[in-house]
């Protein structure tokens, strides 16, 4: 399924997507939150869940991809290919401006250094890390689920890859573990940030 061509105002001269509560005549330093890990870690659900705890504005980087490509996920991977998806990835986020808000970047985004230097200069950037397993039994539909994997990569293989990064790239680290319900999580994740 493909989107009608993206609207006027992700022209290429439109430099940025604005989140609706960017303030761009700011006295004070921007303060976001970045959620990151692996799919299937919870990154949209505890983003939203936290947003609301801190009364901030919520934000999916993969909906900015696929308004700025004027695809689904999956079709930009089957399409274009998993290089491509990661260079439209980097220009999506950064391309995000906004201010008190939780992004939920897409699992892959700590394949782009760019990228993740957009999302630290931002805020903090708090690493959502579950354990293979758990996120095997959360991940039923891998192949169609727009997660930028190569043919023949495994879940395993991904965690490889991307968790040296993950670790390398969080301010800090909430384990979710399994049998832990979201509140926890978002309990963990509030006691990061208030400790700040």
């Amino acid at each position: 399924m493909a989107f009608p061509p993206p609207p006027s105002f992700f022209a290429e001269d439109v430099v940025h997507f604005k989140c609706y509560e960017f303030r761009q005549e700011r006295e004070q330093t921007v303060y976001n939150i970045t959620l990151i890990g692996m799919p299937g870690s919870g990154k949209s659900t505890v983003g939203v869940l936290l947003a609301k705890a801190l009364g901030f504005g919520f934000l999916d980087t993969d909906l900015v991809i696929q308004q700025q490509e004027g695809a689904l996920l999956q079709d930009i991977l089957d399409r274009r290919g998993v290089l491509y998806f990661l260079d439209a990835e980097e220009r999506a986020v950064c391309s995000v401006q906004c201010d008190h808000h939780v992004i939920a970047p897409g699992g892959s985004v700590v394949c782009r250094e760019g990228a993740m230097a957009h999302l630290k200069a931002m805020g903090p950037v708090i690493y959502l890390r579950v354990p293979l397993e758990e996120l095997k039994h959360r991940i039923h539909n891998l192949d169609s689920r727009g997660i930028a994997l190569e043919p023949g990569q495994t879940l395993d293989d991904i965690l490889t890859i991307r968790s040296p990064l993950y670790e390398a790239y969080a301010d800090y680290i909430v384990d979710a573990l399994p049998g832990q319900g979201l509140a926890e999580s978002v309990a963990q994740v509030l006691k990061l940030v208030s400790a700040q």
